[in-house]
């Protein structure tokens, strides 16, 4: 089968594609770019989320790259991605390898690459690594040698110190402490309620503040039966919870911890874009930071509002923090997200995405000031009008998606009774609607899948362009 790498490494169905024996193939061909790398011989990080088999599949992945002739650390327990990428900026590595599939369901494991600078590969190194995966070459290779007699054990490997283990979640708690102002945190009394939704990050934030309540603190394969992403629908418990145990903010993180979502006093949840304009404005106005802003397609347009009055450079991409990650790499940016929580500060941490940091941050923005994460939100829409938004995803066949493309590609005059301006078509279709409300509409490559996104004024109208986006 040919395996291919989405916007977010390669991702499939356990015991369907997710095999041993392509986990070698893939195994394979990040063994063969890492080795071209200046900084091979410094070696390689693998890391490794608590879904089933996810330390089989890592020490599998250790055994090829060691196999290969590469020098391989490899996490003593469970971690996070952001931990992963941080160990390799820490460890100055050539790379990483994180097993994980983020925030798919529990039958689903996934193969992320990152790069030495603790980031998301990039789309060239991506290409170089699916291509000499899919190679006939290596195809051969790993359906005759898959077989692990033909790999040295990983004991073996651990003893001669080719492989060597290592505790990258104190690295990570150690940085974290470093980064956010605990004290400030604790000092104010705010009641934080955290659901890592039993996924990597499991036992890490009561090392930071013993008086958070946790839900969810263990880790579990099949994520109690839920999607481990912070959603509306997937928030539902931790909701009820903020409400019932009177806390000021309710933070999460999906499967891998590299998302953030949050919950309000009210029990409400609370948008990943206001989460990115709180952080915006927090970094420039108090941190004092500057920098250009990256953000993907389907982020909220306050954030263009904003960087005006910063006079801060907004730069837009198609969706995928890969993209994103290139412009970081480039030097000057100060934050870069995407509308799904995916948030990554360079300016003061790492060029990757990191829920757990965020999710602090933003409680040492309520700490700083004193207010709710409503109350915040509100003070945001005084200043530059309400920006409601909501996400419709489509499951349908190839043949009505096909006929949904066909039918933006033609166009609207009018959208849920407002104007058309006009059409971005950076990544699918984004139609700029009359009132400051926009209209997205993305495709999977892979699957009968379309993505509808929608901002405006009221929640109300969102509504009403999502309902045409439905009536497609």
């Amino acid at each position: 089968m040919q395996i291919k790498f989405g916007t977010d490494g390669w991702r499939d169905l356990i015991a369907e594609n997710y095999t041993f024996e392509n986990v070698h193939r893939v195994s394979r061909g990040a063994a063969l770019y890492f080795k071209k790398l200046k900084k091979a011989k410094a070696g390689v990080f693998v890391g490794y989320d608590g879904r089933f088999l996810s330390r089989e599949f890592a020490e599998l992945a250790a055994q090829v790259l060691a196999s290969e002739g590469l020098r391989v650390y490899i996490a003593s327990s469970v971690v996070s991605t952001p931990a992963t990428s941080l160990a390799v900026v820490k460890k100055k590595l050539a790379g990483a390898v994180m097993i994980t599939a983020s925030h798919n369901p529990a039958q689903y494991n996934g193969f992320k690459i990152k790069g030495d600078y603790g980031g998301a590969a990039l789309v060239d190194a991506i290409a170089k690594i699916e291509k000499d995966t899919n190679s006939e070459a290596n195809g051969k290779r790993s359906s005759s040698d898959f077989h692990k007699k033909t790999l040295k054990p990983f004991a073996d490997l651990l003893k001669a110190k080719k492989i060597e283990e290592i505790d990258a979640q104190a690295i990570y708690v150690k940085e974290l402490a470093n980064l956010i102002d605990l004290e400030k945190i604790k000092r104010s009394k705010l009641k934080i309620a955290y659901d890592p939704m039993y996924g990597s990050n499991v036992g890490i934030l009561e090392t930071l503040l013993p008086d958070a309540v946790i839900l969810h603190d263990v880790w579990n394969p099949g994520f109690g039966r839920m999607r481990p992403e912070p959603l509306p629908d997937t928030t539902k418990e931790i909701s009820k919870y903020v409400v019932q145990n009177r806390c000021d903010i309710g933070i999460v993180t999906d499967g891998d911890a590299d998302r953030i979502g949050a919950i309000d006093e009210k029990g409400q949840f609370f948008s990943s874009q206001m989460i990115l304009c709180l952080l915006l404005q927090y970094l420039v106005e108090v941190r004092k930071q500057k920098g250009s802003v990256v953000i993907s397609q389907s982020v909220t347009s306050m954030i263009d509002k904003m960087c005006a009055r910063y006079k801060l450079k907004v730069i837009r991409t198609p969706v995928g923090f890969k993209y994103i990650t290139k412009y970081m790499l480039d030097g000057g940016v100060l934050i870069g997200g995407e509308e799904s929580g995916g948030i990554g500060i360079p300016a003061l941490h790492i060029p990757e995405r990191d829920g757990l940091y965020n999710g602090l941050l933003l409680c040492e923005i309520c700490a700083h000031n004193k207010k709710s994460p409503a109350d915040l939100v509100a003070n945001l829409e005084k200043e530059y009008g309400p920006h409601k938004y909501d996400r419709y995803d489509f499951h349908t066949t190839h043949e009505q998606k096909a006929a949904v493309l066909a039918k933006a590609e033609k166009g609207f005059d009018k959208i849920a009774g407002l104007k058309v301006l006009n059409v971005d078509k950076m990544d699918g279709f984004k139609f700029n609607l009359d009132g400051g409300a926009w209209f997205m509409l993305r495709a999977s490559g892979t699957e009968p899948l379309l993505r509808y996104y929608a901002e405006a004024p009221t929640m109300a109208k969102v509504k009403q362009i999502l309902a045409f986006a439905k009536g497609l």
